[in-house]
């Protein structure tokens, strides 16, 4: 297949774009102008895309299939109104570019599998949750209604629309678990809080996988929930990540300290509570490379 991915350069598209060009599709990474993503990754080249505009070079044309990945950190920074309005545009702005350049196509992709995050279920404490829960109220949930439903408007032109929410991605290099693991690394790690909020987390090698599925599987298609069978609560992964660093687990990270130190972004990202199941990937009986999160973790890190 010829595969459009943005956000290549990303922990998840660059290792989705490495797994892509060595099974032998040529898969094209959408870039900004004067922007490249570099690697002499066999079977991948870079295009040009402004976000922006919506403008698509020409060499995307005949594309069978589009992975949308993009989207600013949302751990990069303090959440100010103007880095708010980043990682909105980021990703609502751009899917909505994607999807009407989308639409010019004489052709027009087979399948569109695109980011969203769960996130979209907001705060829930101990509810669990799957791809029929209601959206939540908070930014990141807002974010995400509105992210998704860009996507969908490939739709209307007969793409098949897969919407990929992921969980907390663990890989070693990359996303959340390098920043996790440095206070273990020095003796001070614990749990965050009371520990009790819960974590939905999925290894690496799973996203990649279930990304591959949306892409190959004519019946996948909506929602999707990319997250281990296993959510854990913040206690429970912070036992298991010291116990693979072979490291104590002693100091707990205060919540009034860590709203002081990154405001709401410490109640978005680190206090928040979302215990989500992947009930699509289980009716789809798709086997997890990495299920229990002890096993995930002794791969990842040793």
């Amino acid at each position: 297949m010829k595969i459009l991915v943005t956000g290549a350069t990303g922990l998840v598209g660059s290792a989705l774009v490495d797994v892509l060009s060595r099974e032998g599709h040529t898969v094209c990474r959408l870039v900004r102008p004067q922007t490249k993503a570099g690697g002499g990754t066999p079977g991948a080249f870079d295009v040009a895309w402004d976000p922006e505009t919506g403008e698509l070079g020409g060499a995307a044309v005949g594309a069978d299939a589009v992975v949308n990945l993009a989207g600013a950190s949302i751990a990069d920074g303090r959440w100010t109104e103007e880095r708010k309005r980043v990682l909105r545009a980021s990703r609502v702005d751009a899917t909505r570019a994607l999807v009407g350049a989308l639409a010019k196509m004489n052709a027009k992709p087979a399948v569109l599998a695109s980011a969203s995050a769960i996130g979209f279920y907001g705060n829930r404490g101990d509810e669990i949750l799957d791809e029929a829960s209601a959206a939540g109220d908070d930014f990141l949930a807002d974010v995400a209604k509105d992210w998704e439903a860009e996507a969908l408007r490939a739709e209307a032109f007969r793409t098949r629309v897969v919407i990929a929410r992921f969980g907390v991605v663990l890989a070693k290099r990359g996303g959340a678990l390098p920043k996790m693991m440095l206070p273990f690394r020095f003796g001070v790690g614990g749990r965050i809080g009371s520990g009790k909020q819960w974590m939905s987390w999925v290894a690496l090698e799973d996203v990649v996988e279930v990304l591959k599925l949306a892409l190959s599987d004519a019946m996948v298609r909506g929602q999707i929930n990319v997250v281990s069978p296993e959510p854990v609560t913040n206690a429970a992964f912070t036992k298991e990540l010291a116990g693979a660093l072979h490291r104590p687990a002693l100091f707990p990270a205060p919540e009034f300290a860590l709203r002081l130190l990154m405001g709401e972004m410490a109640d978005a990202l680190l206090l928040s509570s979302q215990r989500v199941v992947p009930g699509t990937l289980s009716q789809l009986s798709y086997r997890f490379l990495y299920p229990q999160l002890g096993q995930a973790l002794q791969k990842i890190i040793h």
